[in-house]
């Protein structure tokens, strides 16, 4: 490596290098050692770093103390928060809620001489809520905070510049440094992939945190830089980068590397992503090129959205009602008190005991109009109690509760994968409740995802007798059998992982007394080296395990080792298997040159390696969808053989396996060489076509195949997905369910799942000819019109067909992704939409990848069985909902019963802005004497147990068609509420007001009247919930008559503190309230005649007109 000494920045040498070019000709002279610079940067590709070298030292740094680096720092943050941010930020977000800004706009109006109470008392529930509130962000934040300390101090080993390298923090890294990664550890930026410990400069890495997935990557460095393996030879390394700028995309990059007086193409394969992690490789050597949030990570992170609930969202609404009812009551109120006031100078109405001649200007009957306005602004503050200053934060801590709940479900946590349910948000749990319908996809989630290596078809010969899981649910097994391959003579077979196969014309060497044994043998050999995939030394395993990109790969793999084709070695070069040779009788080791790998996408839907023998012949082998396979094979393809081929795979699909074809072709000399020039050239292209370009030269190879047959692997349910999906089903949810098999393999597996039942009628949304891509439009403007007619009428013909039928029966929709594509378009968007969600269950197949991230979303709960999903929904989600819902409204019961109070008295003074309690009293109704038995019904209420829930999954159907949050629910629970504010009110007036209450015989005044109506208010509304509530605790039991007792023993505290603190309040329950008899059986007269109408209607319509619930909740009473 030469040494390069100028220490200018990396643009200066750039320009400087440009100068040179312009103003002088190149000579024979010029050292070949010498780098060439970048090009001027073209549009999305202005990046430039300078390896081994901190980015202080590139633009606008100056090397003095003060440079500032040209790129951002390596360190994160994720928090929402900043200390300087904090408090304006999250006090935004809590006045962004009308309620609380209504409240504030109270707690300053307060502090005028319009205030019916002291503004302290209205203000400090609002800062007990506002900062409850806030303390919860603070704490959420903190933890973010927290965690970003902790990845940004994580230790890393980078070069000093001089002649080693020592450990810093992550966040002290810069673009161009060179640093050292070791097995097992994450990668702390986006870096370029220079060496490794292995000599062909391979490297694993696992990218679990960036997109779920457990298999390794394979990454492989340059040629030209693998020998960087050595901690001492970077003091003189020097090299340039030119690459793509900053951007979310994954799996993509373009750069040119500039080195050694030469030039170099990169690609993703040479970048290595932060919070990926290395495996099975002791160590490699990277230069950082992005870094902080220019990592491809950070670019992807965004802020969540903020979801929330339909009761959330209709709670909102019955918010806007209460204001509506408080501008309805305090305008009223303010009219009457305004004509009132007029009328206290006429002649005949004269108040002379008001005084009315001397009155202030709140009470002038010359200025009447601005007096009744000046009531309006009392009275807004007066009724204030009317909106629930509390619901807020009491429903975000019951929904964490609830969440910690879903969290520590036994009957939801996997032991196979130590993983329990997760949610991971709060806001919308009792959404679980109201799911009608079920978006999924079907491998991984459906299945086990672990792919087994069932039958296979050879030159037109079917082998394989295991039963597939379809058979088995079919009860077809014997039937299928002898369809599929040879009736096998019961043998020994070990358990191998990834290895279900039966027939012993293949195994143990038998294949070499077949007929197309020369077929066969290319067959295992296409498979041991047609593949990514790498050996892992383990000991322990009866054969050669293997790391595959998929499970469908390292089951091909596992297949070719059972069948005597060893894979055991590979290099950069390289694929080298142990053979079984028919002519020798045995196992002999052949070593492949592994000259070009064209890797699989979505989009390809095939694979191919060029390889040369030690023979020094040139083959290319490949394997894919058939659909891909058939069309580009050779003219003199045998018929039979693919007539065969294709009824194989048609009985495999139906039979519910995975298939593949699989070709190869050999090449000459000279059609290899000017293709690789064609390749090459695509390859090492930076432009915006790349893509398209290699794409091009890989359709060029991949023609003229020789068709060797297929493979069909399975991929088995879950444990309980039968179960499960027909338990959804019952609950009247409807389940989508999207794969990329084939039509009869997504319909069968359809069956053995139960998304597909007999009863149902299904209907078929399929294009003739489903091979085409419709989406690629390769056939041309006229067919895609043509299809587009053709999707359109099936569709109406379909919505007809459900129309005359009705809801008497079921149907289920399938349609492919070709006809999919279609269906989502234009015009015929909301005709799918409509047939889709009148059907019971719907199948797309044949779905691309890009088609599928319709299912692709940021998940608020996880669990780790598909299984799960049934007591997530039936049970969580049916108790859940029916807590949140039962809470709003009891919420507003509580307030309304208690603001009306107030409403029913101040008509009784004649609306003189006169409170009935005591102005403390007002502010900890809702924070302190009715707050904790609302939290417990939302925490702990149960209608019916689990086990019922999931014995009666018809249940479900309560919170889809909102039957507790409906707006007659709501209304006639504001209904109950202003009864009983009727009762406790007028009870009170007439019980207490003109009765001998002190025991010198005084009559009962202002004071003892207000707390006579407190207390029969705080009995009523706990009272109520101890009469809703359907499973009692002690918890329960604790806070409801907790909550009581807290009352009695403010009142007795409260009352002790002097009449300028306590005022009404003072020594009025121990002198005059609690010595009298009257008090106490006013309290509970008014009491129960505030609860019979509630338990009237209650019990009648349990007895007489129940809804289904309640059938369900009676005949399980005693069922706990």
């Amino acid at each position: 490596m030469p040494m390069d000494t100028d220490k200018r920045p990396l643009v200066e040498l750039a320009s400087a290098a440009a100068a040179a070019t312009a103003a002088a000709t190149p000579t024979a002279s010029s050292s070949s050692s010498s780098a060439p610079f970048p090009a001027p940067a073209t549009p999305g590709f202005s990046r430039l770093v300078r390896c081994n070298a901190p980015a202080s030292s590139l633009p606008g740094a100056d090397g003095g103390a003060g440079a500032q680096p040209a790129y951002p720092g390596n360190a994160i943050s994720t928090t929402k928060y900043t200390p300087a941010s904090f408090v304006p930020k999250s006090l935004f977000e809590q006045f962004r809620r009308a309620a609380n800004c209504f409240f504030l706009v109270v707690a300053c109006v307060s502090f005028s001489p319009l205030a019916p109470y002291r503004a302290v008392s209205v203000l400090l529930p609002l800062v007990v809520v506002v900062s409850a509130a806030m303390a919860k962000e603070a704490v959420e934040d903190w933890r973010r905070k927290q965690q970003d300390i902790e990845v940004n101090n994580r230790k890393v080993e980078v070069f000093d510049g001089i002649q080693s390298f020592h450990e810093t923090e992550w966040k002290k890294l810069r673009v161009g440094d060179i640093v050292k990664v070791k097995k097992d550890e994450f990668f702390p930026a986006d870096l370029l992939f220079l060496s490794s410990s292995s000599d062909d400069g391979l490297c694993y890495v696992e990218t679990m945190n960036l997109d779920g997935e457990t298999n390794l990557k394979r990454k492989q460095a340059l040629e030209v830089t693998m020998g960087l393996n050595d901690d001492l030879v970077f003091h003189s390394s020097k090299a340039f980068i030119r690459c793509e700028d900053p951007n979310e995309k994954l799996y993509s990059f373009l750069g040119t590397l500039y080195y050694n007086g030469q030039q170099y193409s990169l690609s993703p394969e040479q970048v290595l992503l932060r919070d990926s992690k290395l495996r099975n490789t002791m160590y490699i050597y990277g230069t950082v090129i992005f870094t902080g949030h220019d990592t491809k990570v950070m670019q992807n992170a965004m802020e969540p959205p903020s979801k929330r609930s339909s009761v959330e969202r209709r709670m909102d609404k019955i918010i806007y009602l209460l204001f509506v009812i408080l501008f309805a009551i305090a305008t009223f109120g303010s009219i009457v008190f305004g004509m009132k006031t007029k009328h206290e100078i006429s002649p005949g109405n004269y108040a002379w005991y008001l005084r009315p001649d001397q009155a202030n200007i709140f009470f002038d009957p010359n200025n009447a109009s601005f007096a009744a306005f000046c009531h309006f602004l009392t009275s807004l503050m007066l009724y204030v109690c009317l909106v629930p200053i509390s619901l807020y934060i009491s429903i975000e801590i019951v929904k964490v509760l609830q969440s910690t709940f879903i969290n520590q479900d036994q009957n939801m946590y996997c032991a196979e994968s130590d993983k329990p349910a997760r949610a991971r948000t709060s806001n919308l749990n009792e959404e679980l409740g109201q799911v009608h319908t079920i978006l999924s996809d079907k491998t991984g989630t459906l299945t086990c995802n672990s792919m087994e290596f069932l039958k296979c078809s050879i030159a037109g010969v079917a082998y394989g007798n295991s039963p597939t899981e379809v058979e088995t649910c079919y009860g077809e097994i014997a039937e299928t059998t002898g369809s599929f391959g040879h009736k096998d003579t019961a043998e020994f077979k070990r358990s191998v992982k990834g290895f279900n196969f039966t027939d012993s014309h293949l195994m143990n060497g038998r294949w070499a007394k077949e007929c197309f044994r020369d077929a066969i043998e290319m067959f295992f050999r296409v498979l041991a080296v047609c593949h990514t995939a790498i050996p892992v030394a383990d000991r322990n395993s009866a054969g050669m395990p293997y790391e595959a990109e998929s499970p469908d790969e390292g089951a091909l793999v596992t297949a070719a080792r059972e069948f005597g084709f060893e894979f055991y070695h590979r290099t950069q070069t390289t694929i080298s298997v142990h053979e079984y040779d028919p002519v020798v009788g045995g196992k002999v080791d052949r070593t492949y040159k592994l000259l070009n790998i064209l890797e699989f996408s979505s989009a390809r839907k095939r694979m191919s390696v060029i390889v040369r023998t030690e023979d020094g012949r040139l083959f290319l082998f490949c394997k894919g969808a058939d659909s891909v396979i058939f069309e580009r094979l050779s003219k003199d393809n045998g018929t039979a053989c693919l007539t065969k081929t294709k009824c194989h795979i048609d009985e495999y699909s139906e039979a519910g396996l995975r298939t593949l074809a699989l070709a190869y072709r050999e090449l000459t000399e000279e059609q290899y060489v000017v293709w690789n020039q064609e390749y090459s050239s695509a390859k090492n292209s930076v432009h915006t076509d790349h893509d398209a370009a290699v794409e091009k030269a890989s359709e060029d190879i991949e023609k003229d195949l020789v068709l060797l047959g297929a493979t069909a692997v399975e991929d088995r349910l879950q444990n309980g997905v039968p179960e499960c999906i027909y338990k959804l089903a019952q609950a009247g949810i409807k389940i989508w369910i999207l794969t990329g098999d084939k039509l009869e393999t997504a319909v069968n597996i359809g069956y053995a799942c139960n998304l597909l039942r007999k009863e149902m009628e299904e209907i078929f949304i399929t294009l003739e000819n489903s091979s085409t891509n419709a989406s690629e439009g390769s056939s041309g403007e006229g067919n895609r019109t043509s299809a587009f007619e053709e999707i359109g009428r099936k569709l109406q013909d379909a919505r007809g067909k459900i129309s005359q039928k009705g809801t008497s029966t079921s149907f289920a929709l399938i349609i492919d992704g070709n006809a999919l594509t279609h269906a989502l378009t234009g015009s015929l968007k909301n005709s799918f939409l409509d047939l889709a969600v009148n059907c019971a269950s719907v199948l797309c197949c044949r779905v691309s990848p890009k088609q599928k991230a319709l299912a692709v979303m940021a998940s608020d709960f996880a669990i780790a069985q598909f299984r799960f999903l049934e007591r997530l929904l039936l049970v969580h989600g049916h108790w859940c909902y029916r807590r949140i819902a039962a809470m709003i409204c009891y919420f507003f019961f509580k307030n309304i019963t208690f603001g009306f109070t107030l409403f029913w008295f101040e008509a009784h003074a004649m609306f003189s802005a006169q409170p009935a309690y005591n102005d403390w009293f007002i502010s900890f109704y809702s924070v302190a004497f009715t707050s904790l038995p609302v939290i417990a019904l939302g925490v702990f209420d149960k209608d019916v147990s689990s086990r019922v829930c999931l014995e009666v999954p018809s249940l479900h159907q309560d919170g889809v068609n909102n039957v507790f949050f409906s707006w007659s629910r709501i209304l006639s629970w504001m209904l109950n509420g202003m009864c009983c504010s009727i009762i406790i009110c007028f009870g009170s007036l007439n019980a207490i007001l003109v009765q001998a209450v002190r025991q010198d015989g005084r009559v009962a005044g202002f004071d003892i009247l207000g707390v006579t109506m407190y207390s029969c208010v705080v009995w009523t509304v706990n009272c109520q919930l101890a009469l809703y509530i359907s499973y009692f605790t002690w918890i329960q039991h604790f806070v409801i008559w907790g909550s009581i007792l807290i009352w009695y023993t403010f009142l007795v505290i409260y009352g002790l503190f002097s009449p300028a603190i306590s005022s009404t309040a003072y020594h009025v329950f121990v002198e005059a309230c609690a010595p009298s008899p009257l008090y106490w059986l006013s309290t509970l007269m008014i009491v129960v005649t505030a609860l019979i109408p509630f338990f009237v209607y209650k019990i009648s319509r349990t007895l007489y007109f129940p809804q289904y619930h309640d059938q369900v909740q009676r005949a399980n009473s005693k069922n706990w």
